[in-house]
């Protein structure tokens, strides 16, 4: 292929993702409070949990596995592991800051030094290796409290307490990060509200009014994150986060055409349109009718929505989505976790996941062409069992594979115009799976020594992407 000779732009950012509640383990160090992570299992049930109603969000060790409270232990070892990111050359290193570290409870007065502590070692760390911090504000670690107490995002309340974080990082940061991200996958709440928004859908009322308004605190929010960025740190940068998925008709019947336009610009616009454009956007007008959504906006939200939108889009791209108006019953658990039916013409991995590259560069270019911003892919990576072979080598060329193909279609979208600032792919190091709680669900470049059933030396090993990678970054991705 012509473009595998061409290099990234000067001052691309190549690096890794991680979140803090998927690695960092000492779940209760520090006098870190609870988080939505803390109180799901691992394995089959986080899944089901996440998608049904009335969890009651506490921990029950006679039952369950909680692989997120030592996760890899990223808490004592993060030297190590930055020495490693830095050893492949990363330019920067997308991470959260887990609000339960700095504010325990959510509606505290002042923050906890201890929390604010770490991650001053943390930042200082990357910076001594001449790595950038990307900071993820709110990373699926809501505190359990603000979820008990407040009902999570429904909750009005819960924008002031947020804003008071948000505050307090940005000032005590602001000489350290110079890019920020609001919401993870903001648009996820759709899908898995108890991760994206914070409370457990019991009804219909829930599914609907309440998912929506809780959306509209998180817009609040996230303009005031915006505000106070730009006020603390004028020089630097935030933006949104959201997980994209282009939407395929399954075939060319006008039906399925629209039914995939309509899925595709819920999903994938909706949250991006106000957080982007500073608007609420044309076609959720009729949505809300139809549902009976009624906002409860007061007065000067639109205008602080408008006034304030993000600098850049940030998002995942792990899958594309196929749909269809009518389904069959076998169709529709043929899809991938965010909905969709089977598409024919691509592969899947071990769960299920769609591999589409060419995916990729259709959503650089519809998010480009309908926002003009730049754009940072944060997220992107296939999760597979790795084997650790007798000599101690892992070969993971199906993830080398992986991602040169999605890097393929990255640089086509530069050519066909698109802005990107960098690429991220997620889980650099071996963690905790969000959506199953597991480790054997693997993305990284470097190996963990842990296992489903927590068991394991937590010792790291090289896989044999994380040389290939090193290489692609030491060309700027000449050499894929």
């Amino acid at each position: 292929m012509a473009t595998t000779s061409k290099r990234f732009p000067e001052g691309f950012l190549w690096g890794g993702a991680t979140a803090a509640n998927q690695l960092e383990g000492g779940f209760h160090e520090g006098n870190k409070g609870l988080n939505i992570a803390d109180v799901l299992p691992g394995g089959k049930e986080r899944l089901k949990i996440l998608q049904s109603p009335g969890f009651d969000f506490e921990i029950h060790e006679d039952k369950y596995i909680y692989p997120n409270h030592e996760a890899i232990d990223f808490y004592h070892r993060y030297k190590e592991d930055i020495a490693l990111f830095a050893e492949m050359g990363f330019k920067c290193y997308r991470m959260s800051i887990a609000w339960t570290r700095i504010f325990p409870n959510g509606d505290e007065l002042e923050p906890n030094e201890e929390g604010l502590a770490f991650y001053d070692r943390v930042f200082d760390e990357l910076h001594k290796h001449g790595i950038e911090p990307v900071v993820t504000i709110s990373h699926y670690e809501m505190p359990v409290y603000l979820v008990k107490n407040y009902d999570g995002w429904k909750s009005r309340e819960v924008v002031t307490f947020f804003e008071r974080y948000v505050k307090a990082i940005l000032s005590r940061y602001k000489d350290k990060v110079k890019y920020w991200l609001t919401f993870n996958e903001i648009n996820s709440g759709l899908a898995m509200p108890i991760m994206g928004l914070g409370f457990s859908i019991h009804n219909e009322e829930d599914k609907y009014q309440g998912t929506f308004q809780a959306y509209h605190h998180q817009f609040i929010a996230s303009s005031l994150a915006v505000k106070a960025c730009h006020e603390i740190i004028p020089d630097a940068k935030i933006g949104c986060m959201i997980l994209y998925a282009p939407t395929y008709s399954y075939d060319c019947n006008p039906e399925n055409v629209m039914y995939a336009l309509q899925a595709g610009r819920i999903f994938n616009n909706f949250c991006a349109d106000v957080q982007v454009r500073g608007e609420y956007p044309t076609f959720i007008k009729r949505y809300f009718k139809e549902h009976k959504i009624k906002l409860d906006i007061q007065p000067g939200d639109l205008e602080l929505i408008k006034q304030y939108p993000v600098d850049f889009i940030s998002f995942s791209y792990y899958m594309s989505r196929t749909e269809k108006k009518h389904k069959t019953e076998a169709e529709q658990g043929e899809g991938n976790i965010i909905g969709g039916i089977k598409n024919p013409f691509l592969k899947a991995s071990e769960w299920g996941w769609e591999i589409d590259p060419i995916g990729l560069r259709i959503a650089l270019n519809e998010i480009y062409d309908r926002y003009r911003k730049p754009l940072f892919i944060v997220e992107n990576g296939l999760g597979a069992k790795d084997r650790v072979e007798a000599d101690g080598s892992i070969n993971d060329d199906y993830r080398i594979e992986y991602l040169r193909e999605h890097m393929v279609q990255m640089r086509e979208a530069i050519e066909d115009g698109v802005e990107l600032m960098g690429y991220t792919p997620w889980g650099c190091i071996d963690l905790v799976s969000a959506s199953t709680g597991e480790m054997s669900k693997r993305y990284g470049f470097i190996y963990v020594d842990k296992h489903d059933d927590g068991s394991g030396t937590l010792e790291r090993k090289k896989k044999k992407s994380f040389h290939w990678y090193k290489e692609v970054i030491a060309t700027n991705g000449e050499k894929l």
